[in-house]
């Protein structure tokens, strides 16, 4: 059984950004249940209205990585805020990265390599939810990845969280790392997902979800969003 680690974060768009990646989110768990997907929520921070500044979870089935592994990039969603009072439509954003979980023995990441700090986790707006020392947030000496978690009660849950989350990243750092070493066409043909590309449109007023990778839209967006994701997923699979 395999397993991937999906990290959704806020991106331009201020409240409105916060509130698309809440969708995204809903529009994964939902496909995921709908697979029998086991979900496990690593970290998350959640706005006053909602909305998610950022979240990481865990998919797992032995199928989740091939349907998965196209969502990485830039998601931009166009409509009206519901925060909007004029009726303008906005243009708002959030990322999307995917990352394989690393099996035993594919990554080798030393104790000394790592930093470890204790804080109270927070919710919206900065209160105190746990009066005790129980988020965790490790920092990988070598790279400056950090990672963070503070979803569970126990300070040794989140720390296991965490170091999940290191791994998928600094996996990724290294895979990317090599990517680079290689020619440009070796590289064009890999296709690997970067964060920084937008990849897909979501226009609520035409009711529209267009993948710009492969250039086709679909005129049911409210029930893709609602996580009837199978048609689209494995078109992207043939064309990608």
């Amino acid at each position: 059984m395999t397993s991937v680690i999906i990290e959704i974060r806020a991106g331009t768009g201020g409240k409105e950004a916060a509130l698309f990646a809440a969708d995204l989110f809903k529009m994964y768990s939902r496909y995921a249940q709908n697979q029998g997907w086991q979900q496990k929520i690593l970290d998350s921070q959640f706005t006053e209205l909602n909305g998610i500044k950022q979240i990481v979870f865990e998919l797992k089935n032995s199928d989740v990585f091939e349907k998965m592994r196209h969502e990485g990039g830039v998601h931009r969603v166009q409509r009206i805020p519901k925060t909007e009072k004029s009726g303008r439509i906005h243009t708002s954003t959030a990322t999307v990265a995917v990352l394989p979980k690393p099996k035993k023995n594919e990554i080798n990441i030393r104790t000394d390599e790592l930093k470890i700090d204790y804080y109270r986790a927070s919710g919206p707006g900065g209160q105190y939810v746990n009066k005790r020392e129980t988020a965790v947030r490790i920092t990988h000496l070598p790279t400056g990845i950090i990672a963070t978690s503070q979803t569970q009660r126990g300070q040794l849950q989140n720390k296991e969280n965490a170091l999940a989350i290191i791994q998928a990243k600094v996996l990724e750092h290294e895979e990317l790392k090599n990517i680079e070493k290689l020619t440009k066409e070796r590289r064009a043909q890999i296709k690997w997902a970067r964060r920084a590309d937008k990849i897909r449109t979501y226009n609520f007023p035409q009711n529209r979800i267009t993948d710009h990778r492969i250039k086709k839209s679909w005129h049911n967006l409210e029930k893709i969003i609602d996580g009837k994701m199978d048609a689209m997923l494995k078109i992207l699979a043939k064309k990608l």
